[in-house]
Order: C-alpha cells, then structure tokens, then sequence
C-alpha cells in the first residue's frame, strides 16, 4: 500500500532486494521524523532517497543485507528484518517528543509458485505521560479539557497532544488581582530541584517552552478573567528516561489588576509567524527580555 499517515510503512518485496517507504509523519500526529533517526536492520542501513518536498524516506536493501535474517518453512522462504526509530533531542539536550519505535518487517516467497509480499504493519502503543495538579492555598493550577469548559478526567497523554494548563486564584474579599505564572519545571521527582529538569515557563512568566522549532506552546490570549491565566504545552517525556510520570511545578503570583504588566509581572509567548515575543496584556517592551535573558526575577 501507499505510504500514508494511516499506513506510515509500505513495503515492496521484489525479486531480490526489499524497497521500504516510511511516512515521515510516522505516528500521524504531524510531528515529522527524521532521516537521519531511521535506519533498517541491525546493521543499521541509512536511507538511499527522501521523497517529494521530503515527505517521505526510501530504503532500498538485498534481501540478504543489513543483517536481515532467513526462515526456511516447508512452503516458504521469510527474509526478517525491521525499521528502527530512535529519536535524537532537537535543539535541546533534555527532551524528546516522540517515542522510539521498531517496526518488523517480513518477505515471504513461496519455494514454488508465484513471488508474494507481505508487510506487517506497526503495533506499538503510544507513550502516555501523566501530569500532577496540585492546589496550595488560594491558588490552583488544574489541567483542563480541549475547549477550557471543565477539568480533564484524566492526566494521561500521547505524545503529539497537548496539555490544557489552567492557573487561578480565589481573590476573596481582596482588591481586583492579576494572576501570573512566574516558573514552571518539569522533573522526573517531586522534587522540583531534581535533575534531569525542563523549564516550562522562565524569567518571570517567558513560556520559554514555546521558543523551539518544534512546539506550539504558548499563553491563550485574551484571559477569560484577570485572576485566571491558561496556557497550552505540547506533550513530551525527557530523553533518555523510560518513566512515564512527569511532574510539572510552578510559581504562581498575583498583582493588582490596575497596575501595568511590568517586566517582572507578565505573561508572554514566542510568536514563530513574527519571531517576536508577545505579551497577553501590556505593550510588547516587556518580553523583550525573554529573548535576552535579563529579565528582573522575583526572589
């Protein structure tokens, strides 16, 4: 069959060689893999084309090539062999957003009779990772459904999706507030000082997150209320590390809600159409130390 999101594999099973053409949309999350990530057999054999607008990679490999192995059965020759998918961190040296995957690959040849192919298709279950709300005083921070009406019934994730984080505070009886989520890290423990870590949002509400080539992370833009902030981050797991419970951290901090978004109290996002940095509310001047680094930080 055709190499497409549905079928991200199809192979060929010719007279001597078998032709393997992977989708480079290989989950069908639209995250696209790498070439340099895909390799055939334990011999490890690197692709010999990439497709249209580079949407797709060939491998061309003998059927006795890149370690592939031979079963003899009374009605058939099974050349084995299999795909690899090792993701490399992109960009940063901490997370991955996909899975590594094996895709098994067979050839069957009747020792007598007409020459037939046959590809079994990918089974692996995506990677689901969880994350751990926690509510501290007056302030919350809850994970919500797709459309922000309700809080989500479960904490399990496939990579591609993405998390709907919503940040609140109960103002009570105070003066009219502004919330603000200063920091967030995600880390492997509870432990929001342990190693490996990632931050989320850094340098006093940058979604630093969103800076990468490969994420849509970002503020949602305008609030539906001063005293509440959301923001979406796109699912992922640390590289390198098979758990799949990753706890996520943060700082949460209010203002009053008539005084400017300063330096120090802001809420911004990476805009990747404009490479600029935009703020939910104030004028643009204040992110513009999210690219620098220099942001004052609270204490």
């Amino acid at each position: 069959q055709a190499a497409a999101p549905l079928h991200p594999v199809a192979v060929q099973c010719q007279e001597a060689q078998v032709v393997v053409t992977v989708h480079r949309d290989l989950f069908g999350t639209g995250r696209l893999v790498r070439a340099a990530e895909l390799t055939l057999g334990s011999a490890a054999c690197l692709p010999v084309a990439q497709g249209a607008a580079e949407s797709t990679v060939t491998f061309v490999a003998g059927l006795h090539e890149c370690g592939s192995t031979l079963q003899m059965t009374a009605e058939s020759l099974i050349y084995k062999t299999s795909l690899s998918y090792k993701p490399t961190p992109s960009g940063n040296l901490v997370i991955v957003r996909t899975n590594p995957a094996v895709v098994p690959i067979e050839c069957h040849y009747p020792r007598k009779s007409n020459v037939s192919s046959n590809a079994v298709w990918p089974t692996w279950a995506p990677f689901h990772s969880t994350l751990s709300a926690e509510e501290k005083l007056r302030f919350s921070l809850r994970l919500m459904n797709d459309d922000w009406s309700a809080e989500r019934l479960s904490n399990s994730f496939q990579l591609g999706e993405s998390l709907h984080l919503q940040a609140d505070v109960a103002s009570g009886n105070h003066v009219p507030l502004r919330l603000f989520v200063d920091e967030c890290v995600a880390t492997l423990s509870p432990d929001r000082n342990s190693s490996p870590q990632y931050a989320l949002v850094d340098l006093s509400g940058c979604l630093v997150d969103g800076r990468s080539d490969d994420t849509t992370s970002a503020f949602i833009s305008p609030r539906p209320r001063q005293e509440t902030l959301q923001f979406m981050v796109d699912a992922f797991k640390f590289a390198g590390d098979d758990r799949n419970l990753i706890y996520i951290t943060c700082h949460l901090k209010v203002s009053p809600a008539d005084q400017a978004p300063n330096p120090l109290n802001k809420a911004c996002s990476f805009n990747k159409a404009s490479s600029l940095w935009a703020p939910v509310e104030g004028t643009g001047d204040i992110c513009s130390c999210c690219e620098t680094g220099n942001c004052p930080l609270y204490g």
